[in-house]
């Protein structure tokens, strides 16, 4: 039984969704984020960035949400969210990957918590405004690419698809949301039908009515 540290909406979500999605035995284990507890000394022993999410399986601890998620689809091959090795597509797997974490999540790091960023707090109105034309700018690239796409690669659903939804769910917020994109709306609304999103959002408490 695979065992995912996990706290609500955070990135614990998108391996969440994978580990619904391979309909896989698992435990989740709430890390109170609150109270800080994932920087317990318990929890650091785990994970030493003391940082949500942590995957155990069969005794070992992974961290970083990316690789939780890119770990858990080659353990479970048939079910297609990686490309197999040989597969041209596996390459575009990595590099959306590669493009979704580095890049937009980092933005958006930034955009959340911008006084990690300076040290004059006059500074974080503005640094707020540049990353939200920052990201705005990556979704329309996203949106772009997914004209006539079902999913981001190939014909199936991937890790991929599932770590831009997590993503799209934290930016819903902004002036510009990815549901206002014309072709990533119409992404984000087909996923948002799917068993392992839906039940995912149930047990994380995040309403789907945007996404209807």
């Amino acid at each position: 039984m695979y065992q995912l540290y996990f706290y609500p909406l955070n990135a614990s979500m998108a391996p969440h969704f994978v580990l619904e999605e391979l309909n896989a035995d698992f435990e989740l284990i709430m890390v109170d984020r609150k109270n800080k507890e994932q920087k317990s000394a318990g929890y650091l022993a785990l994970n030493p960035t003391g940082r949500i999410p942590t995957l155990i399986d069969d005794g070992f601890a992974i961290f970083e949400s990316p690789a939780i998620c890119i770990h858990l689809a080659e353990a479970h091959p048939s079910s297609n969210l990686i490309p197999p090795i040989g597969d041209k597509k596996r390459a575009f797997f990595f590099q959306w990957m590669m493009y979704l974490t580095n890049t937009l999540q980092a933005e958006l790091m930034v955009y959340f918590y911008p006084q990690r960023h300076t040290t004059e707090a006059k500074n974080v109105p503005n640094i707020i405004d540049a990353q939200e034309s920052r990201i705005t700018d990556i979704f329309k690239l996203l949106d772009h690419e997914l004209e006539n796409k079902e999913f981001l690669v190939g014909e199936t659903i991937s890790v991929c698809d599932y770590f831009l939804f997590m993503l799209a769910v934290w930016a819903d917020e902004l002036k510009t949301p990815p549901l206002s994109f014309t072709h990533l709306s119409q992404y984000l609304r087909k996923l948002a039908q799917r068993k392992a999103i839906v039940k995912v959002c149930q047990t994380e408490g995040l309403s789907l009515l945007d996404y209807q």
